[in-house]
């Protein structure tokens, strides 16, 4: 199975493609983070991410799509932002027929190095380690964006069975 993990965000959205099923060993595809100009007006911002999802989309032809689910912050501009990249996310994925699961960062964490208090570091070094990567992704939201996939990859075959 082939999924893209989008850790979203308006100023950095994380994407990360990997390959794997449970009990197989997990490969990485790609990954990268997608940038847009804090000056730019929000619409445009989110053209852009659609712009690059829809692209990783037509390249890597991932079967599923994990989207970090939006969770409340203090800062309502933040969350605001990221519920709207999420949205983008969603909105390609469904464009093309793709289904989307939605993981909470308590999941992934506790997915990926099995505990879910487990703090950014942590999760990045997993994610080297499960993909045997040279070094760990940076930034930190392209290792959010594969740790996303590899929960999708481990989790959504118990899903289907319960």
């Amino acid at each position: 199975m082939r999924v893209l993990g989008v850790d979203p965000g308006l100023t950095r959205c994380g994407l990360g493609v990997v390959d794997g099923a449970p009990g197989r060993r997990l490969e990485l595809v790609e990954v990268d983070v997608v940038r847009t100009p804090a000056v730019d007006d929000v619409s445009r911002r989110l053209l852009g991410l659609d712009d690059a999802i829809t692209l990783w989309l037509r390249r890597h032809r991932p079967d599923a799509v994990a989207v970090e689910r939006v969770f409340s912050q203090h800062n309502v501009r933040t969350v605001m932002g990221t519920a709207q990249a999420a949205a983008v996310a969603m909105l390609a994925a469904a464009r093309v027929g793709l289904p989307v699961a939605l993981h909470t960062p308590s999941e992934v964490k506790a997915a990926v190095s099995g505990s879910g208090r487990a703090d950014k570091a942590q999760v990045a070094t997993m994610v080297t380690r499960l993909l045997r990567l040279p070094a760990t992704p940076q930034p930190a939201d392209a290792a959010d964006a594969l740790a996303l996939a590899i929960c999708h990859l481990w989790l959504a075959p118990r899903q289907v069975a319960s």
